[in-house]
């Protein structure tokens, strides 16, 4: 019986790690108040390639709605994650604290929360546009979801299951439950699996564990550090609240499971502490494999070429670690370092960060054409967003050959397109370079090479490209 137990455990971490090559675990839609225990949670959610957040919407919990709708867009906005649907709950209830009201996510200059879509229509476009089941996180009261069951109940019936952060379960009490007690119940009634996920009010953000956060290379754990040096006085934060949901959905095992009935289940920790390593680990992103055979693509600079080698630290530090990986991946198959697969490759992944999306998510209408150098671009492209030509995700035209492409997800298309500043500097220089030594001169692609290394450390992705919704 060990021996097949043991076979069984092997088989399921083998799946785990094996099973499809890019798709999440989880996709979600999130609900939030705007509290600083909520900051947390989506930075672990949005830093995490296992889960899809499809949407986040505001409702009114330690602020009213309306605020807590500006820190989440001008958060996301703040991360260049333009393209996330976000919306309202403009009828739910509020009991504001001054801690958390006075605390900004980001800038929030030139939003206004009348513009934001309403909730149960946003609810709606994701469900009646994503196949795979959705899970619904709740991280204050049960409102939002009490008002989109009596506004859509045939598509509410889609949602895989309702993951929420409360005090505790039997008897249900605590302040997420006591912003709409009615709704709670309400939506305990629905036959819908309802997930509550206790808290932690102990630290677990230690001081060690904040070090390791502030080593993370990424926009999610910046924030989360940034939150900690504004607020650092107060005790609240260091504990797990509403961001213990995070930790729950990527370490079931550390859970216990306290059903009240099929559909209506507590889950608290099992241990009074968790291991660093574990928020570390959604922070850095590294809870599932990106790969498909490097284990991990080498930062350590003596990998690498001479010529290269000085520049690893400043184009990983300007531009993060995955454009760096996609560019590795882009030249190799390019079977040289080349100015227009770098381009690519960092077009290619900021559409994936406009919308924030893994890859093979995309489908593309390349203009590049087939024509070298600028059809180079095509090679970037496929590589940093997983639309191949294999996977039939990517089309190219060769009428009027520009570095241009157009990136659709979700029934929604953006265009970004090279700036003309820098589109012309790339071709002169280029063709400067052949007119002097011509295409067959060796001079000629070590010329390019070096040309390609400095683009690729100085050229950011966010501020070269003109970027249009298309709709």
């Amino acid at each position: 019986m060990k021996r097949i137990i043991s076979l069984s455990l092997l088989l399921l971490c083998v799946q785990l790690l094996f099973s499809h090559p890019w798709k999440p675990s989880h996709y979600i839609i999130i609900d939030t108040d705007g509290g600083m225990d909520d900051l947390k949670a989506i930075n672990m959610l949005l830093a995490s390639p296992d889960v899809r957040v499809m949407a986040i919407t505001a409702s009114g919990g330690v602020m009213t709605a309306e605020d807590a709708y500006l820190r989440i867009r001008s958060l996301l906005n703040k991360y260049h994650h333009q393209g996330m649907l976000t919306g309202i709950n403009r009828g739910s209830a509020y009991k504001e604290m001054s801690v958390p009201a006075d605390y900004k996510w980001a800038s929030q200059q030139d939003l206004d929360a009348a513009d934001a879509p309403d909730a149960n229509e946003l609810i709606s476009y994701v469900l009646e546009n994503e196949s795979t089941p959705v899970s619904f996180i709740s991280l204050s009261s049960l409102n939002t979801v009490y008002e989109y069951s009596s506004y859509n109940p045939l598509l509410f019936k889609k949602i895989k299951d309702i993951i929420w952060s409360n005090d505790s379960a039997a008897p249900l009490r605590g302040f997420n439950y006591e912003l709409d007690t009615a709704a709670a119940h309400a939506v305990i009634r629905k036959d819908i699996p309802i997930k509550i996920v206790g808290y932690e009010f102990r630290p677990i953000y230690s001081k060690g564990l904040l070090d390791q956060i502030a080593g993370i290379n990424n926009p999610y754990a910046s924030s989360t550090t940034e939150l900690f040096r504004k607020a650092a006085e107060h005790d609240f934060i260091y504990g797990l609240v509403d961001d213990m949901i995070p930790v729950f959905l990527h370490y079931p095992m550390l859970f216990e499971n306290d059903s009240i009935n099929n559909d209506f289940s507590f889950f608290s920790l099992t241990e009074d502490r968790i291991d660093d390593k574990v928020i570390y680990d959604i922070l850095s992103g590294n809870t599932v494999n990106r790969n498909q055979v490097f284990k991990e693509i080498p930062s350590d600079t003596s990998f690498y070429f001479p010529d290269l080698q000085e520049y690893i630290g400043n184009i990983i530090a300007n531009n993060g670690k995955e454009e760096w990986e996609a560019g590795v991946l882009a030249n190799e198959l390019h079977r040289h370092l080349g100015v227009y697969a770098i381009i690519g490759v960092k077009m290619g992944i900021r559409a994936r960060e406009y919308f924030h999306i893994g890859v093979d998510e995309l489908y593309i209408k390349s203009s590049a054409g087939s024509v070298p150098p600028i059809s180079c671009m095509n090679d970037g492209l496929q590589v940093s967003t997983g639309a191949t030509t294999g996977h039939g995700l990517i089309e190219v035209t060769d009428t009027l050959a520009s570095p241009s492409a157009s990136f659709t997800y979700m029934d929604r298309t953006i265009s970004l397109s090279l700036t003309k500043d820098i589109a012309s500097e790339i071709k002169n220089e280029l063709k400067e370079i052949n007119y002097i030594y011509g295409l067959d001169s060796n001079i000629y692609w070590e010329l390019v090479r070096q040309k390609a290394i400095l683009y690729w450390k100085n050229l950011d992705r966010h501020e070269i490209f003109d970027l249009t919704i298309c709709h």
